[in-house]
């Protein structure tokens, strides 16, 4: 081990850049649907290390920090960040094959370009935790605080990109993420940062008659994940939610691909196969839509305007049974004279929506999205790109307008449920209804995954979504166009799962939500005292080591 820090610390040049790419590719398989999270241990580890190399060859002689130390920093985390994002997102380039005679061309920039541009914020995480730098265990707890501060920052700025947070590693194990119902998914990036970061100190020096240093950092990082994995086990091994009474769900996965056959002119085709799939029989006790309660379909259902498509809510609610209700993803959009999309255009809003389809047809309410997609449902700074060229994914004149909140979701025969528009579910403390009141019954997410096909990327945007379960002590119910619809718990249990690229339904019950976590009721102060608290633990330590 110390052979092996020696060698990262004394790297320079194209070495270090490669050993930090490598270090960060290797971090991803952390995240789902691998899940292997003891692989993050080689992004912190290295990280510390290379850090390490930064401070000892750019060192001032007054004590202050040059330039090119902070350089040195950013560098060795922005490598780690561009392997770590490469790695983990590569799987957007599928978005772009969709269209690949329109959008083809741009697939670099999704490929690579965002993930140069996530890796400046584990660049600035690298650069602050230089900043206050230390020897010793201590600098394992700083470099925890501000790579986790990073992570905040990249969560919540420029409209925020949550996606793959280092805290996932921990997250995406059941047993560990349920520490979530505490602290959330920003508590627990600053500990899974400390705890794999925790193994740079076997390579530390021991001076004679000290005991050894790692001793301590090593013993905080098993106790943390054993603390963790206990508290896990009790929680779900000790409870099991009790299912709504008079409840059956049933949720439709079309597995319809996202090509030329979902255009209007198809409308009549999908709307058959929609209908069909809806009433299939599953068991003696599942027959069709005369034995469910509640019919959901996935975002983007329709290439049509359903609330003006009478033809269709007309199909629609004479397929629905008496007392049963259909809950889908549909574009919704309202004229607007004070809007003016462009020469030719009318004025129109157009907004992603959730909306509720009563037996007979009509339509009871809709909830719009709050979080769209840069790129995918808008495109930021439209008037300059839209010179080049570009434009976003989905076909919408000007893109999609977002909510200016959001609202509860009111179906019938439901508690009052939390409307996701696909990757709003990624957004930790920010999935439940902002006016007060009633506290949701669930978590109703439709998207639509099929964009990326059968790669990583729908499997990370589930677990991602589960952990919002635990957080917020809500089940989730999940309909994707592609997979994977489910049903969860409140403790993030699968209830019924579909897997990912089949065309079924999923009959399940409704689990009943559980008492708030603290989480629910204060969701940014386990990120806050992590963050502090290691902050200045880290500073304490380093200090009383410092020659």
């Amino acid at each position: 081990m110390v052979s092996i820090a020696e060698r990262v610390i004394l790297a320079s040049g194209w070495r270090k850049r490669l050993i930090a790419l490598i270090a960060g590719a290797v971090g991803a398989l952390a995240m789902a649907p691998f899940d292997l999270f003891p692989t993050l241990i080689a992004p912190m580890t290295i990280g510390v290390w290379l850090l390490d190399g930064a401070s000892e060859t750019s060192a001032s002689k007054a004590g202050r920090i040059s330039f090119a130390a902070l350089r040195g920093a950013f560098s060795v985390g922005w490598w780690i960040g561009f392997g770590y994002f490469l790695a983990g997102l590569w799987w957007l380039g599928a978005a772009f094959l969709v269209e690949a005679d329109k959008f083809a061309w741009a697939l670099p920039l999704g490929v690579i370009g965002l993930p140069i541009i996530l890796a400046i914020f584990t660049g600035v995480g690298f650069v602050l935790a230089r900043l206050l730098w230390r020897s010793g265990p201590g600098r394992i707890l700083i470099f925890a605080s501000a790579l986790g501060a990073s992570e905040l920052m990249r969560g919540l700025l420029f409209t925020g990109f949550p996606w793959n947070v280092f805290g996932m590693a921990l997250g995406g194990n059941l047993v560990l993420a349920q520490a979530a119902s505490i602290f959330g998914l920003y508590g627990l990036t600053f500990l899974a940062i400390a705890v794999f970061a925790a193994p740079a100190t076997l390579a530390d020096p021991a001076p004679s008659g000290v005991a050894r240093r790692w001793t301590r950092s090593l013993t905080f990082a098993v106790a943390t994940l054993l603390v963790l994995g206990g508290f896990g086990a009790v929680r779900l091994f000790t409870t099991n939610p009790e299912m709504m009474k008079g409840v059956k769900l049933r949720i439709m996965q079309p597995n319809l691909p996202q090509d030329a056959k979902f255009r209007p002119e198809n409308k009549a085709d999908i709307l058959r196969r929609y209908l069909t799939l809806s009433d299939k029989a599953t068991s003696p006790r599942a027959t069709g839509l005369a034995d469910v309660t509640h019919l959901i379909w996935p975002e983007s259902a329709f290439p049509f305007i359903l609330a003006r498509d009478a033809q269709a809510l007309t199909q629609i609610g004479a397929a629905l049974p008496p007392g049963v209700t259909l809950v889908t993803g549909a574009v919704r959009v309202e004229e607007s004279a004070d809007l003016q999309r462009g020469p030719g255009d009318r004025n129109m809003r157009y907004f992603n929506a959730i909306q509720v389809v009563a037996s007979g047809g009509t339509i009871l309410e809709s909830a719009d999205k709050v979080h769209l997609v840069p790129f995918g449902e808008y495109l930021p700074f439209g008037k300059w790109l839209d010179r080049i060229g570009l434009r976003q994914f989905v076909h919408i004149p000007g893109g999609f307008d977002a909510a200016s909140r959001r609202k509860a979701l009111r179906v019938p025969g439901l508690p009052m449920a939390a409307p996701l528009v696909c990757y709003e579910a990624i957004f930790p403390g920010e999935v439940t209804p902002d006016a007060p009141g009633e506290r949701p019954g669930l978590m109703l997410n439709v998207t639509n995954d099929g964009w990326f096909g059968q790669t990583s990327g729908p499997y990370q945007h589930l677990a991602q979504a589960r952990l919002r379960s635990i957080e917020e002590g809500l089940p989730l119910v999940r309909a994707a166009n592609t997979g994977v619809s489910a049903v969860i718990d409140p403790y993030g249990r699968f209830v019924a799962k579909l897997p990912l690229g089949v065309d079924a339904v999923l009959d399940s019950p409704l689990p009943q939500k559980i008492s708030p976590t603290l989480f629910s009721q204060w969701p940014w102060a386990g990120a806050v005292f992590f963050g502090i608290a290691m902050l200045f633990s880290g500073l304490i330590l380093g200090r009383r080591r410092m020659p």
